[in-house]
Protein backbone atom coordinates (compact mmCIF):
# COMPACT_ATOMS: atom_id res chain seq x y z
CA UNK A 1 0.00 0.00 0.00
CA UNK A 2 1.36 3.39 -1.02
CA UNK A 3 1.70 5.92 1.80
CA UNK A 4 0.65 9.58 1.55
CA UNK A 5 0.70 12.64 3.77
CA UNK A 6 -1.53 15.62 2.95
CA UNK A 7 -0.07 19.11 3.18
CA UNK A 8 -2.04 21.86 4.88
CA UNK A 9 -2.93 23.43 1.53
CA UNK A 10 -5.04 20.37 0.64
CA UNK A 11 -7.22 20.80 3.73
CA UNK A 12 -7.53 24.55 3.15
CA UNK A 13 -8.55 24.10 -0.49
CA UNK A 14 -11.17 21.54 0.55
CA UNK A 15 -12.69 24.05 2.97
CA UNK A 16 -13.13 26.73 0.32
CA UNK A 17 -15.55 25.15 -2.13
CA UNK A 18 -17.99 22.28 -2.37
CA UNK A 19 -16.29 20.98 -5.52
CA UNK A 20 -12.86 20.94 -3.86
CA UNK A 21 -14.36 19.33 -0.76
CA UNK A 22 -15.91 16.56 -2.86
CA UNK A 23 -12.64 15.89 -4.71
CA UNK A 24 -10.74 15.85 -1.41
CA UNK A 25 -13.26 13.51 0.25
CA UNK A 26 -13.21 11.08 -2.68
CA UNK A 27 -9.42 10.91 -2.57
CA UNK A 28 -9.29 10.53 1.22
CA UNK A 29 -11.77 7.65 1.14
CA UNK A 30 -9.77 5.83 -1.54
CA UNK A 31 -6.35 6.50 0.02
CA UNK A 32 -7.40 6.03 3.68
CA UNK A 33 -5.45 2.81 4.33
CA UNK A 34 -2.19 4.56 3.42
CA UNK A 35 -3.00 8.10 4.50
CA UNK A 36 -1.19 9.77 7.40
CA UNK A 37 -1.50 13.10 9.19
CA UNK A 38 1.55 15.06 10.27
CA UNK A 39 1.42 16.84 13.61
CA UNK A 40 2.94 19.79 11.72
CA UNK A 41 -0.16 19.97 9.50
CA UNK A 42 -2.46 19.45 12.50
CA UNK A 43 -0.76 22.39 14.26
CA UNK A 44 -1.13 24.63 11.20
CA UNK A 45 -4.80 23.72 10.87
CA UNK A 46 -5.44 24.39 14.56
CA UNK A 47 -3.61 27.71 14.37
CA UNK A 48 -5.82 28.80 11.49
CA UNK A 49 -9.04 27.92 13.30
CA UNK A 50 -10.26 30.78 15.46
CA UNK A 51 -13.74 29.89 16.68
CA UNK A 52 -14.49 27.29 19.33
CA UNK A 53 -17.15 25.63 17.16
CA UNK A 54 -14.85 25.49 14.14
CA UNK A 55 -12.05 24.05 16.28
CA UNK A 56 -14.40 21.35 17.59
CA UNK A 57 -15.42 20.51 14.01
CA UNK A 58 -11.77 20.35 12.96
CA UNK A 59 -10.87 18.07 15.85
CA UNK A 60 -13.82 15.70 15.42
CA UNK A 61 -14.29 15.56 11.65
CA UNK A 62 -10.75 15.99 10.37
CA UNK A 63 -8.10 15.15 12.95
CA UNK A 64 -9.70 12.56 15.22
CA UNK A 65 -9.94 9.81 12.56
CA UNK A 66 -6.16 9.90 12.05
CA UNK A 67 -5.48 9.73 15.77
CA UNK A 68 -7.97 6.87 16.22
CA UNK A 69 -6.30 4.84 13.45
CA UNK A 70 -2.77 5.54 14.72
CA UNK A 71 -1.94 7.38 11.49
CA UNK A 72 -0.23 10.43 12.99
CA UNK A 73 3.44 11.16 12.42
CA UNK A 74 5.72 13.51 14.35
CA UNK A 75 8.93 15.11 13.14
CA UNK A 76 11.79 13.01 14.50
CA UNK A 77 15.05 14.28 15.94
CA UNK A 78 16.56 13.65 12.50
CA UNK A 79 13.86 15.83 10.88
CA UNK A 80 14.68 18.69 13.22
CA UNK A 81 18.37 18.23 12.43
CA UNK A 82 17.57 18.25 8.71
CA UNK A 83 15.59 21.46 9.23
CA UNK A 84 18.63 23.23 10.68
CA UNK A 85 20.97 21.91 8.00
CA UNK A 86 18.54 22.75 5.20
CA UNK A 87 18.07 26.31 6.41
CA UNK A 88 21.82 26.74 6.85
CA UNK A 89 22.43 25.45 3.30
CA UNK A 90 19.80 27.80 1.88
CA UNK A 91 21.27 30.75 3.80
CA UNK A 92 24.75 29.99 2.50
CA UNK A 93 23.96 28.95 -1.09
CA UNK A 94 20.87 31.00 -1.91
CA UNK A 95 20.99 33.94 0.48
CA UNK A 96 17.88 32.93 2.41
CA UNK A 97 17.13 35.46 5.15
CA UNK A 98 15.87 33.59 8.19
CA UNK A 99 14.19 36.64 9.71
CA UNK A 100 11.84 36.94 6.73
CA UNK A 101 11.38 33.25 5.97
CA UNK A 102 7.70 32.27 6.26
CA UNK A 103 6.92 29.74 8.98
CA UNK A 104 5.02 27.73 6.40
CA UNK A 105 8.29 27.14 4.50
CA UNK A 106 10.02 26.01 7.70
CA UNK A 107 7.11 23.66 8.43
CA UNK A 108 7.32 22.31 4.86
CA UNK A 109 10.93 21.28 5.50
CA UNK A 110 9.87 19.30 8.60
CA UNK A 111 6.97 17.79 6.69
CA UNK A 112 9.09 16.80 3.69
CA UNK A 113 11.72 15.13 5.84
CA UNK A 114 9.07 13.31 7.88
CA UNK A 115 7.57 11.97 4.63
CA UNK A 116 11.00 10.83 3.51
CA UNK A 117 11.48 8.91 6.75
CA UNK A 118 8.03 7.31 6.48
CA UNK A 119 8.52 6.43 2.81
CA UNK A 120 5.43 8.46 1.96
CA UNK A 121 4.64 10.87 -0.84
CA UNK A 122 3.78 14.39 0.28
CA UNK A 123 0.63 15.60 -1.45
CA UNK A 124 0.95 19.35 -1.93
CA UNK A 125 0.10 22.10 -4.35
CA UNK A 126 3.14 24.08 -3.22
CA UNK A 127 5.64 22.82 -5.77
CA UNK A 128 7.74 26.01 -5.73
CA UNK A 129 8.76 25.57 -2.08
CA UNK A 130 9.12 21.82 -2.44
CA UNK A 131 11.53 22.27 -5.36
CA UNK A 132 13.60 24.58 -3.20
CA UNK A 133 13.75 22.00 -0.40
CA UNK A 134 14.54 19.27 -2.92
CA UNK A 135 17.77 21.11 -3.80
CA UNK A 136 18.98 20.12 -0.33
CA UNK A 137 17.52 16.62 0.17
CA UNK A 138 15.35 14.24 -1.81
CA UNK A 139 11.79 13.23 -0.98
CA UNK A 140 8.72 12.22 -2.95
CA UNK A 141 5.89 14.65 -3.60
CA UNK A 142 2.85 14.64 -5.85
CA UNK A 143 0.28 17.30 -6.72
CA UNK A 144 -3.27 16.93 -5.45
CA UNK A 145 -4.63 14.27 -6.01
CA UNK A 146 -2.73 11.34 -7.47
CA UNK A 147 -4.51 8.55 -9.33
CA UNK A 148 -4.64 5.49 -7.12
CA UNK A 149 -5.72 3.12 -9.89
Amino acid sequence: MRKFVLDTDCFIAASRSDADAATFETFVQMAAPGLYLSTVVAAELRAGTTGALDLRKLENAVLKPYYKRGRVINPSAAAWEALGKTLAWLVKKEGLTLRTTPRSFIFDILLAYSCRELGAALISGNERDLQRIRRVFSFESVPPYPDLG
